[in-house]
This record gives structure tokens, C-alpha cells and sequence, in this order.
């Protein structure tokens, strides 16, 4: 029998057009303008069918942190399917979820020290909201049953998550389906903003806290709505506000954990010194598993875990999926945390100076605006506004061997850990060029 000849880029394109619906994306416009059909991945390039290829700017939807095909999280992860790929951990325990929990809570000194298991940063976010509704009301406190938001964050597009996030072309869709929540002002370095976006939150924690359960924020970079950056002290401030007001604090790092920012918590940037200093929670997902398993992980304290705590098993917490705290998930983000223990903050930091120096020029190009930067995360704005921008710009990158997506008029990178010099160069010409194709 003869073998059939293997497809090409366009036969996989065509098919997953008749076949998958794709996340985001308007299935019209997607037939006019295929999805890339990509091969094989190999470190920050992918390849498509044809075997060109395209460096990952993105990480993915920045969840990729050493490359693609990685052999060290590619063993762990099999290693682990011949031993025990999954159990349930109603009733059971495994080694590599212990471990993972044990050592997350290590890196907040022990004050976020228990965790609980989800399957992506959504549903880490479900899970975060009831943990805090739930332990106000064992608390005796059932009033408390609302929730704060920024404006422009971006925490999910479950329903419980959408009622926590004010980004507009995820929420308005499905807008009556959710809770009512309370959208504060969020501070924007390029607004220079800090002092009046806490001072609106105190406003409102003053007025509402008696009825509010938990503020969620994004720290340091509010991803979905074009990197707006904010600084430690805002971070502090809204610490004190929620500490002052008895409001927990959920700190979503689900994209800017896992060493984006420099640290290997967003948060460590406020410099905690004790238990006090640190959120209520704190949500991992993305890179935890370095881009190869879902996974996600909410870290909360004593005093929520000790909420919980009775014989009445309505007090106790009731979530969960078929594959919580999946046992090749869990040994894929061991073996992340290994690469850390192993000093990649320091490589990270040489990596953001190598692209910050390449960028640096960039400055100075009129067409660029608020060209900005925390740890490995780097991003700019095209001022004029420019009809189909993130799609022209998205496109003309490929063709320079990019795979870039502006969110709305701002473009950014958050790439892999595997920057050097020479790379750094070529990403910062590689954008020029495609904004000279573009603009």
C-alpha cells in the first residue's frame, strides 16, 4: 500500500476551518485570512508544514517559557507517565502535587501556604472568588458577597470570571448572564495616574466593603489591555486599603508569574516582609507547566484555610474537575520550579537588559509611543489610530518570520526565556521593519 503523501500548511488550514472553532476569533474573518497551521515546534521558533518558520514573540499566548520541545519538561513529563499519569484527588494524594504545593508556599515564606489545584487561569479565578464568598459567610459575615475590579483588567471568560473583567469585547456579549461588580480606576503609567486610582479605590472600599468580598488586580501589568504598567507602591497601597477595610486581596499573576516581571512572584517586587505583606491569594497558571499541560493554582492562608475548617461538609470547599492536580501537570511544574532553584531569575535579568538595549532605539521613532518595560515583558503604542492595525501588523510579522499580536494599537513581546544578544538584535529590526511595512 502506498502512504499517502503528508498535508501541507494550506490542507490543515483548510480543514481546521471546517472542523475546529477557534478561541476569539470570527470564524467569517478566519476564512478569509486561515489560521497558520504550525508542524513541529523547536525552542522560540515554530514551524509551519512548508518548514518556514516564525520566532514565538509571544510565547504562545505566554505560556511558553523555555521553548518549544523542551527535553528537560518533556522527561519530567514522561517520566511521570510511566509511573502514574493521573488519580483523583478526591480521597488520594500524589508525590508531584505535594511537592508543588510545598514548594509555591515556600517561595511566600510559608504565607500563602495552602493551594489549590485547577486546570487554567479561569477557573483559577472561579476558584479564588468562592474561596473568599464562601469563607466570609462561614465567617458569619454573608454580606459580603461582591467583588472589585480594575478597569480594563482581565481575569477569565468563564462567567464568573467575565464578572470580574472589563474588557469589552470579552464581556459585553455575555454581559447579562453575570454579577454585578465594582470597577475602580486603574492606574497607567503613561497617564501617571497612582495617587487618583487609589484614592478612588479607598473611596469605594469605604462606602462598599461591608459588602465586598475581594478585589482582584493583575500586578504590575495589566495584560488584555495593551501592557499598561503600573509600580510596586500602587501594589502596597491597595495592600494597606484591603488590610484597612477587611477586603481580601486576589493577586491574579496568572501571566505575569512564573519570572515574567524579574521575580518569580509579580508581587515579590513590594518587597513583603512578613505574612501581612503578601495578598490573600495568588493565581498561577500559564507558565507553571512551561507551555506544555494546563494547570492553574490559587495559594491562599491560614486564616481562609481555617474558614473552612468543620465536620459540616457544607463549610468546606466545594470545587472541583475530573483532572484536578493532574499528576503530569503537577511534574511538569516541578520541573519548572527546578530551573528556577537553579538561578533562571539571573539569566532573566540579563535576557530583559539584552532586549532593553536592542529596543532602546526605538524610542525615538515618532511612530512609537510609551515604549515601556517590566522583566522580559516589553511593549509600545502607535499613537495614530489605524483602521485593522493588529491584523496588518499581525501579518506583515509573519511574513518577517514573527509570530506577534498587538492588542489593539499596542504591540508587544513577552518571549521565551532564551534571549541572547544577538537574538535581541534581530527581534528589536524585525519589529522596525514590520512597523516600516505597517505604518
Amino acid at each position: 500500500m502506498n502512504a499517502r503523501a503528508p498535508l501541507d500548511t494550506a490542507d490543515w488550514s483548510r480543514r481546521s476551518l471546517a472542523a475546529v472553532w477557534h478561541p476569539c476569533t470570527q470564524m467569517a474573518r478566519a476564512a478569509q485570512q486561515p489560521p497558520l497551521s504550525i508542524a513541529r515546534g523547536e525552542g522560540p521558533w515554530l514551524y509551519d508544514h512548508a518548514g518556514r518558520r516564525y520566532f514565538d514573540a509571544i510565547s504562545s499566548w505566554w505560556v511558553n517559557l523555555f521553548g518549544h520541545a523542551d527535553e528537560g519538561l518533556a522527561e519530567a513529563i514522561a517520566t511521570q507517565a510511566r509511573t502514574l499519569p493521573h488519580v483523583m484527588l478526591a480521597g488520594c494524594t500524589h508525590e508531584p502535587a505535594v511537592r508543588l504545593a510545598e514548594r509555591l508556599g515556600a517561595r511566600t515564606g510559608g504565607a500563602l501556604g495552602h493551594v489549590s489545584f485547577g486546570s487554567d487561569g479561569a477557573s483559577a479565578v472561579e476558584i479564588a472568588l468562592k474561596q473568599s464568598f464562601h469563607s466570609w459567610r462561614n465567617l458569619g459575615q454573608e454580606a459580603k458577597r461582591h467583588f472589585a475590579c480594575l478597569r480594563h483588567g482581565y481575569h477569565g471568560e468563564t462567567i464568573g470570571a467575565l464578572a470580574v473583567t472589563d474588557v469589552a469585547v470579552f464581556r459585553d456579549a455575555y454581559d447579562p448572564l453575570l454579577m454585578r461588580s465594582h470597577t475602580v480606576e486603574s492606574p497607567d503609567s503613561r497617564l501617571g495616574n497612582e495617587a487618583q486610582a487609589i484614592e478612588a479605590l479607598r473611596e469605594l472600599l469605604a462606602q462598599r466593603h461591608g459588602e465586598i468580598a475581594a478585589l482582584i488586580v493583575e500586578p504590575l501589568v495589566q495584560g488584555a489591555a495593551g501592557m499598561v504598567m503600573h509600580s510596586p507602591a500602587y501594589l502596597r497601597a491597595v495592600r494597606a486599603l484591603c488590610r484597612e477595610f477587611g477586603v481580601h486581596l486576589i493577586a491574579d499573576e496568572i501571566a505575569v508569574g512564573c519570572g515574567r516581571t524579574g521575580r518569580f512572584f509579580a508581587w515579590e517586587h513590594t518587597e513583603p516582609a512578613g505574612a501581612a505583606d503578601w495578598p490573600d491569594f495568588l493565581l498561577l497558571s500559564k507558565g507553571i507547566t512551561g507551555g506544555t499541560l494546563p494547570l492553574s493554582l490559587v495559594l491562599t492562608t491560614d486564616a481562609v484555610f481555617q474558614a473552612f475548617w468543620s465536620d459540616d461538609t457544607a463549610r468546606g470547599f466545594l470545587h472541583s474537575h475530573s483532572y484536578t492536580g493532574n499528576a503530569l501537570a503537577c511534574a511538569a511544574a516541578n520541573a519548572v520550579l527546578d530551573r528556577f532553584d537553579a538561578g533562571q531569575l539571573d539569566a532573566n535579568a540579563a535576557q530583559a537588559q539584552w532586549l532593553a538595549d536592542a529596543f532602546a532605539p526605538l524610542a525615538q521613532d515618532g511612530r512609537v509611543a510609551h515604549l515601556r518595560q517590566r522583566g522580559t515583558i516589553l511593549a509600545f503604542d502607535v499613537p495614530a489610530a489605524m483602521p485593522g492595525f493588529a491584523e496588518r501588523f499581525h501579518l506583515a510579522g509573519r511574513a518577517r518570520e514573527l509570530l506577534i499580536r498587538p492588542i489593539g494599537r499596542s504591540v508587544y513581546l513577552m518571549p521565551p526565556y532564551v534571549i541572547d544578544p544577538t537574538i535581541a538584535l534581530w527581534l528589536a529590526a524585525s519589529v522596525k521593519d514590520t512597523l516600516d511595512d505597517v505604518v
